[in-house]
């Protein structure tokens, strides 16, 4: 039973990663898989940020709780609270159109995000403990 368990949680975590993987590349106006194909480092960056702070949030979830639908509905809380953090910085700084400066393969912005996107999974997983 304890396999089993363990199986379905692994399974249900691959979903909800690829998902919330999915509905951030719907967020940005470019696509991202075609971004990776042309090298761009910062789109990388970007996407590799969103996807650590996703698992960040996944682990936490996971190992604060003993059901996979607790697991699920903080998962969904602190995702929720990664893409408003994302608007809620794109707003704040009004003179950087970071959809644009990624897909013109700014590192910089690329940089910056990942440790948004990394930071704001670890403050929020904390809230979740």
């Amino acid at each position: 039973m304890i396999i089993f368990n363990i199986f379905i949680s692994i399974v249900v975590i691959i979903i909800l990663q690829l998902l919330g993987m999915v509905v951030f590349s719907w967020m940005t106006p470019y696509n991202d898989l075609e971004e990776l194909k042309k090298g761009n480092a910062a789109v990388g960056l970007a996407m590799g940020g969103r996807f650590f702070g996703t698992a960040i949030l996944l682990g936490v979830s996971a190992y604060t709780n003993a059901s996979i639908w607790h697991m699920i509905l903080w998962f969904v809380v602190g995702y929720v609270c990664l893409i408003v953090s994302y608007w809620v910085f794109d707003w704040v700084t009004p003179g950087l159109r970071l959809s644009e400066h990624l897909q013109k393969g700014n590192l910089a912005v690329g940089i910056l995000l990942c440790f948004v996107f990394i930071g704001m999974g670890f403050a929020v997983s904390s809230l979740i403990i």
